[in-house]
């Protein structure tokens, strides 16, 4: 009789484990509870893994996976030729004492009736706990999660859309043109509207523009991904231009995304005519990748910048953005608004109106410091004496004092003009 051997799973051994896993099933029966992938992850990643060969053929395989105290048994297969001469026993009390040494003090497997394997179980003192049932959840399947990790996209989280109150006009402004349409494509289709593919939020540095970037993922419920120009040329020895490509091929392996490109000046800036400007590759590279990536069907590239005057002409062209939306400063309902949610329960005991009014130049950022640092002094001085009084409206007008607006008279004006001149709705 052949001898087999045990040893340690190696990455060569791949191709031999998948033919295992093959033979070990039984014809008709239910699927393994861990699929092959999670097997071959797990033993790859270094979790315990050991194989039975004899020579060069490998014809058993266990794979566990620890969890603190708790282990896994993700698999116990053998080649069809080689069961019932006790190499599942051994390769199981393998496992175990590899188990143990990291920690592990619970070990459980999940086995389909009658699986290969089940005998090992049974004559390795392992306990069949009947009147148990499995359950599941499987997803639906969603965006390819790899990809989207190496792209730094997320999925953002439930509810996004509903924290922007005291922007009502921008709001309202981005659920009809944008939102709406891209949620009823097919009733958007009905009546001959395009759902948007591209758009430009410009405005004052504060104002909320990438918060409603994120908004606007999450109400669609898709995957949010952002591009920092400042780090793209870092990121391949082409450049700029060739990291932008490198990224938008990725990008069109996604099924759905909302891509979010800040001070998109950076990358789209307006030429100057001058041939050999390295700044021009990088425009015209991005003028080149926009119309590929307007040909997906559930996309949206939103850009932001403070300075839309400073964008190249041919950038702002109907054609490549639907809409080039304002997101201004809060007139005073937005900032009641705004400071309302900061607030929180403290709000019940400040003077809104005055803190709106002494806030007349603050953004949504400035006003959401603002409260954070009113509300710690009012923390600090509770934990010095232990009075129970509660934040007061002094509390947050000393810390708007204590705080520099982003708005000027001069970014005003500025945001007010272009307002004027590139609006497009």
């Amino acid at each position: 009789m052949p001898v087999w051997r045990l040893r340690d799973f190696q990455n060569d051994d791949l191709d031999q484990a998948i033919q295992i896993w093959d033979q070990s099933r039984v014809p008709g029966s239910p699927e393994p509870v861990f699929t092959l992938a999670e097997v071959m992850a797990a033993a790859r990643a270094g979790q315990p893994a050991v194989v039975a060969t004899v020579g060069d053929e490998l014809v058993g395989m266990a794979v566990a996976q620890v969890h603190g105290e708790r282990a896994w048994i993700l698999l116990v297969a053998l080649g069809s030729r080689w069961r019932n001469r006790g190499i599942g026993s051994a390769l199981l009390a393998n496992l175990e004492r590899r188990l143990r040494s990291a920690g592990a003090h619970r070990i459980s497997a999940m086995l389909p009736d009658a699986a290969t394997g089940s005998a090992a179980f049974e004559h390795s003192g392992y306990h069949r706990r009947d009147g148990l049932v499995y359950y599941e959840l499987l997803e639906p399947p969603g965006p390819d999660k790899t990809l989207l990790g190496e792209l730094g996209g997320r999925v953002m989280p439930d509810g996004l859309w509903h924290t922007m109150s005291g922007m009502e006009g921008v709001k309202e402004v981005i659920e009809r043109r944008i939102v709406s349409p891209l949620e009823n494509p097919d009733l958007a289709d009905r009546y001959g509207v395009q759902p948007p593919k591209a758009v430009i939020l410009f405005g004052p540095p504060g104002t909320g523009k990438t918060s409603f970037a994120k908004a606007i993922a999450s109400r669609l419920d898709w995957p949010f991904v952002e591009l920092f120009p400042s780090r793209l040329a870092a990121s391949s020895e082409g450049g700029l231009a060739a990291s932008l490509r490198e990224v938008f091929a990725d990008l069109a392996e996604l099924e759905e995304v909302v891509l979010f490109i800040d001070e998109v000046e950076e990358i789209a800036s307006a030429r100057t005519g001058i041939a050999t400007n390295p700044a021009h590759g990088v425009t015209n590279e991005l003028l080149k990748l926009i119309p590929a990536f307007r040909e997906g069907e559930r996309r949206l590239m939103v850009c932001a910048t403070n300075s839309v005057h400073s964008l190249d002409s041919a950038f702002l062209r109907p054609g490549r953005f639907d809409y080039v939306i304002p997101v201004g400063p809060p007139d005073e309902p937005a900032r009641h608004a705004v400071w309302q949610r900061y607030l929180g329960s403290s709000a019940a005991h400040v003077d809104l109106g005055r803190l709106v009014e002494a806030s007349e130049l603050f953004t949504p950022a400035d006003i959401e410091f603002a409260s954070r640092k009113g509300s710690q002094a009012a923390f600090e001085r509770e934990v010095s004496d232990r009075s129970g009084r509660p934040a007061t409206t002094e509390d947050y007008l000393a810390a708007i004092a204590d705080t520099r607006p982003t708005l000027t008279t001069e970014l005003l004006t500025e945001f007010d003009a272009d307002s004027e001149k590139f609006t497009r709705l």
